[in-house]
């Protein structure tokens, strides 16, 4: 039997190396972090080795297509496929940041969802029979939703919305941003609210899993970790049991809805009600 590999973008600090952290405990095969700066992602990985926990680096940049071919061929050639992938990596401007909306909106849309699209694009060839995938979004996507135009509002909920349909919904966000006219257009103030409602709905569009970030605010998912770069936290201390809200034991995830910030099946989308 091949070993399983376990794989988690953007691993090196915050959200994703609290996930590595976890896998690394519970995770029964190599667990792998990805990072854009080599020198980071080897640290973390040291950092790692120091409380006794073994995992492994491999560079990705989910903004470069070559350096996500090279990685999904690392992967390919030394294990057959992936077994388990969570798409964490991500951007976040701060509240204070005083780059033009127009730039945030362009750059935080590139990153989150469609950098990410291209991940997945790249890598589901590669996922092995009962494999898991994993897109981390966050409740803020919710919120977001609620604050778009009843028109942007359907479509997102749509059950026949398109992956080019989205993909030009996200488009015209960006396009709306930088003529200034977002909020005429329906859209709310915030870049990565947009990108996660978009990833989110992406995710139920492609029938995949997907995992809240936020989950203080689910009972029993332990005291945060750490505090990411962005404003959403997570929760991974407790082992077992947190760590099935991401991969699950056999079988299938939990059911939508049984706590927040689970992981949810299939095309429904728990986050959009």
């Amino acid at each position: 039997m091949s070993t399983r590999v376990a794989i988690v973008t953007g691993g090196n600090k915050g959200i994703g190396l609290a996930i590595v952290r976890a896998l690394c405990r519970d995770f029964q095969g190599d667990v792998y972090l990805t990072a854009r700066d080599v020198g980071r992602g080897q640290a973390a990985v040291a950092s790692l080795s120091s409380e006794g926990l073994k995992s492994s680096f491999q560079q990705l940049d989910i903004n470069d297509g070559d350096s996500i071919r090279a990685a999904a061929a690392f992967f390919k050639d030394k294990y057959g496929g992936v077994d388990v992938l969570i798409n964490n990596a991500a951007i976040a401007f701060k509240v204070a940041d005083t780059t033009p909306f127009a730039a945030q909106a362009e750059e935080t849309l590139k990153t989150n969802f469609f950098a990410t699209r291209d991940v997945l694009t790249t890598f589901m060839p590669l996922i092995k029979a009962g494999g898991r995938v994993v897109n981390v979004s966050s409740f803020v996507s919710c919120r977001t939703l609620n604050q778009c135009s009843p028109e942007l509002q359907q479509r997102f909920r749509s059950e026949d919305i398109s992956e080019e349909e989205l993909a030009g919904l996200m488009q015209r966000f960006v396009d709306k941003a930088k003529a200034g006219q977002h909020k005429q257009d329906g859209w709310p103030e915030t870049a990565y609210g947009v990108s996660k409602t978009g990833l989110t709905s992406r995710t139920s569009v492609r029938g995949s899993r997907y995992l809240y970030a936020g989950l203080r605010q689910a009972r029993g998912l332990g005291q945060a970790l750490s505090e990411a770069d962005s404003r959403v936290r997570v929760g991974l201390e407790g082992g077992p049991q947190e760590l099935h809200v991401l991969l699950g034991e056999a079988g299938p995830l939990p059911a939508a809805g049984a706590t927040r910030g689970a992981a949810a099946t299939g095309g429904r989308r728990s986050g959009f009600i």
